[in-house]
């Protein structure tokens, strides 16, 4: 009935790859958009709310009920920003920066279990495709 529906066979895809994620930040007490956020926040910091919203391909209240979360387990903070008066910039904790390996190394080790599953070549096209369909679509 879906079989030409992108819409069913990608969020499909996603509550699937949802549940892998979830369960490799689970020790951390992260939810899968968290880590992923603070992933950016770890490599790209400081960064600007809209900035970081931006990466991440989401809106600012999105941006901000994450952040909100990232900033109750002590993961980040927020400091008023010289670049830009009405935002603030997104830091790293030290206690951040302290599992930023072990977060990098839960995630790869998902990627690395698709890639076996999928195959590396037929993985790399499929991200490949999903952000030319991203790009085409904005």
């Amino acid at each position: 009935m879906f079989e030409q529906c992108l819409y069913f066979n990608t969020t499909s895809l996603a509550r699937q790859l949802e549940r892998e994620w979830a369960s490799a930040f689970k020790p951390f007490g992260l939810t899968p958009s968290q880590a992923f956020m603070l992933r950016v926040v770890l490599d790209k910091a400081p960064l600007l709310q809209s900035e970081l919203a931006l990466e991440m391909n989401i809106s600012r209240p999105t941006a901000t009920r994450c952040l909100d979360g990232l900033e109750r387990l002590t993961l980040i903070k927020r400091v008023s920003s010289e670049k830009d008066g009405r935002e603030q910039e997104i830091h790293p904790t030290k206690k951040a920066m302290e599992i930023k390996d072990a977060i990098n190394a839960a995630s790869g080790a998902v990627t690395k279990r698709l890639k076996k599953v999928l195959g590396t070549k037929h993985f790399e096209d499929v991200v490949g495709q999903l952000q030319g369909i991203s790009s085409a679509l904005k």
